[in-house]
């Protein structure tokens, strides 16, 4: 391009390009640095991601309180060091004045300090480990945390007469996590775990620990992995017949994600989780926001990774109409906190204390609907809060 008064909005590895042809006396524009994993293994985070992001621009403007909305994409392939990297790229070099993304809870922490030095907004879309929120005070959560679904999914079970779970869980950071949540809210709630399973991350094998559950003689199973080991997991529980002899399956909802849950067949039918967003959610902002999601990207479902991007752009959307574009990083902070809308997931609100999300949590079934499998609510848990806050 022949001038430096037009801007590129979302990079090419989002698969789309907009042009924004800038005035060259206009007011600097408001640029959020986006960092996603648009290639290797979580790209399908980054897909739903950056697809829920482009969609909000297009739908509500790019222009908000007299600034220019200007969205710079780049691809962190799952890598902290890139994201690193990328993150002080876009604060030097391109002015960014908030960040948001991080896909994965390593890329989270290490964006965070830089996001403090520069005293601007890191909007958390996607990772989930609790104590990314105390990483920094410009830290603002729209996805979730592990423990605050948990919770409440635990809870659900104990006063369901389950009596002797065993957790199994794959073994890295967020899944601690909810081994730890799970137990801990089992527990309080008069039960006891029989065992809690860690699982290796990478190349899992599940029969030695399904077979444990049949030796141990367990009435149910509480399982978080991530929602490609838990299609696999899934078929080897209904193989090994464990459905048939009563034991029941509960499993954190990243497991039935919408993303690949028609992909998983016949075995997710009827597997009870629980989760903050259902593609299913019986709302009229939900159903617009799935038809318009599904228009705009042929073949693709929202998911809980897209409800997080179009929220957290509603965030600095708001924040930024509150300081009346000023754009200040500490306003915008101040700005979000203890702001409250309704989301296609219901009501959430940004905790004035802890800027960690407040939202409902749900109870759903694995059902078909017209042809496809669908996450069906069917027990709401109100404002839930990440426990550890």
């Amino acid at each position: 391009m022949q001038s430096n008064t037009r801007r590129m909005l979302f990079g090419m590895a989002a698969g789309f390009a907009v042009v924004s042809i800038l005035p060259a006396q206009a007011q600097e524009p408001f640029r959020i640095g986006v960092i996603l994993p648009m290639t290797g293994p979580f790209a399908s985070t980054g897909r739903e991601i950056a697809a829920a992001i482009k969609l909000y621009v297009d739908q509500k403007g790019s222009s908000v309180a007299g600034r220019k909305i200007e969205v710079l994409l780049k691809d962190d392939a799952g890598s902290a060091e890139t994201a690193k990297r990328v993150a002080q790229e876009m604060i030097v070099n391109d002015k960014v004045s908030a960040l948001a993304g991080m896909g994965l809870t390593p890329i989270a922490f290490a964006v965070a300090p830089i996001a403090t030095k520069a005293q601007i907004p890191l909007v958390v879309m996607a990772a989930a480990t609790s104590a990314i929120i105390k990483s920094s005070p410009f830290v603002l959560r729209t996805s979730y945390t592990t423990a605050q679904v948990t919770y409440p999914i635990a809870a659900w079970a104990a006063k369901q007469g389950v009596k002797r779970p065993i957790s199994i869980v794959s073994d890295y950071g967020p899944g601690v996590d909810a081994e730890n949540a799970f137990k801990a809210s089992f527990e309080q709630n008069g039960g006891k775990v029989l065992a809690a399973l860690r699982v290796p991350l990478m190349n899992p094998d599940f029969s030695p620990f399904l077979q444990r559950v049949a030796d141990d003689g367990a009435d149910a199973v509480y399982a978080f992995m991530p929602s490609g080991a838990g299609a696999v997991f899934m078929k080897q529980f209904t193989e090994r017949g464990l459905d048939k002899k009563g034991v029941r399956l509960i499993v954190e909802g990243g497991v039935t994600d919408d993303d690949i849950l028609n992909q998983m067949g016949d075995a997710a039918l009827g597997v009870i989780s629980g989760y903050h967003y259902s593609a299913a959610h019986n709302s009229p902002i939900n159903k617009t926001f799935v038809e318009a999601f599904k228009k705009a990207n042929p073949g693709m479902r929202p998911n809980f990774m897209a409800v997080g991007g179009w929220d957290g752009m509603e965030v600095l959307y708001r924040a930024l109409t509150k300081t009346e574009g000023k754009g200040d990083g500490a306003k915008l902070v101040e700005a979000a906190k203890g702001m409250s809308f309704e989301s296609p997931r219901g009501t959430v609100t940004i905790d004035p204390q802890s800027r960690e999300i407040v939202q409902n949590v749900y109870m759903r079934k694995v059902e078909r609907v017209d042809g496809e499998l669908y996450n069906v609510e069917f027990e709401t848990i109100a404002n839930a809060k990440d426990p550890s806050n």
